[in-house]
């Protein structure tokens, strides 16, 4: 008999790639995490994980027990989900990981409403971008990702999430007041590509936007300051240190007089906000109403 624990194991070594981050996202020493993958091969009496330099991959037979992974702990989810329903579910904690920007448009007016139409749910909010939190999710640390499309994110149709579309908002262009197309309606893109850039790490969704947009746009940004912080790409801008895109939610109440705020001539570029939960977990009594809360203000 296959214990759903070590399947638990086995996806978060598939999705981390080393058994060391493995452990650290499920709080396990290392050493267990192995003892319960050598078990699991026990369990099924086939070799699943290859340990190389660069880490740990599936064999083939780990590939295929994955797969069936994937579909059993979406159905777990379902029962939990039931069970919940069957005695009422009235009440407790469900935890929301979202970034800055999503937890001042969405999560805190959703929290809001809640606490109207639901009051025995307990929200948790915990900061994180949109990379960080769909592994928080996967990995059980938090109920709710409030995340953003970006290279490499799951799919829609990734087996492992159930993704719930929330909002889209273009990016603006920022330019400082002395800037040569401050007075321009719109901006294009290709206008500065011989700029300097002000922009967000890589590995922040937002970054793929900005590099994304410039790419169609024929250019590489030349990214010389990076912040995470749009107040602090605003800032620099308004000092004359380069031009930004910055999501137009996150220059709301913002301190803009060093610059001047344009949209972007054509196709803006945008970012896509959606909600998502462990597959199975969507039709759980606590987290439904949060799905719920979150969709309604996001279309308000």
């Amino acid at each position: 008999m296959i214990e759903a624990r070590r399947l638990h194991i086995l996806r978060a070594v598939a999705d981390h790639r080393t058994v060391t981050a493995a452990a650290a996202a499920l709080y396990l020493t290392p050493s267990a995490v192995s003892q319960q993958l050598a078990a699991l091969e026990q369990e099924t009496g086939h070799r699943l994980v290859e340990r190389g330099a660069k880490g740990v991959r599936l064999t083939p037979a780990g590939e295929i027990l994955l797969g069936h992974t994937n579909a059993v702990l979406a159905q777990l989810e379902r029962a939990e989900a039931e069970l919940a329903a069957y005695s009422s579910g009235a009440a407790g904690t469900v935890t929301v990981a979202s970034f800055a920007t999503g937890i001042a448009l969405v999560v805190a007016p959703a929290v809001a409403l809640l606490a109207e139409t639901s009051p025995g749910i307990r929200i948790r909010v915990q900061d994180a971008e949109g990379d960080a939190s769909l592994p928080m999710v996967l990995d059980r640390q938090v109920d709710i990702a409030v995340a953003v499309e970006y290279r490499g994110a799951p799919p829609a149709d990734d087996p492992r999430l159930a993704h719930v579309p929330l909002y889209a908002e273009p990016f603006d262009a920022v330019v400082p007041v002395s800037h040569r197309l401050a007075d321009a309606p719109e901006v294009p893109l290709a206008e500065l590509a011989k700029d300097t850039w002000i922009g967000p790490y890589p590995g922040n969704p937002c970054h793929d936007v900005v590099v994304l947009a410039c790419e169609n746009a024929g250019f590489q940004p030349r990214l010389e300051h990076s912040s995470d912080d749009f107040r602090a790409v605003v800032a620099l801008a308004s000092a004359g240190a380069g031009v930004a895109l910055v999501p137009r939610s996150a220059l709301r109440g913002m301190d803009l007089a060093g610059v001047v705020v344009r949209p972007v001539d054509g196709v803006a570029p945008t970012r896509r906000v959606f909600a998502a939960v462990r597959r199975g977990a969507e039709e759980h009594p606590l987290i439904r109403p949060v799905l719920e809360a979150l969709g309604e203000v996001a279309g308000e």
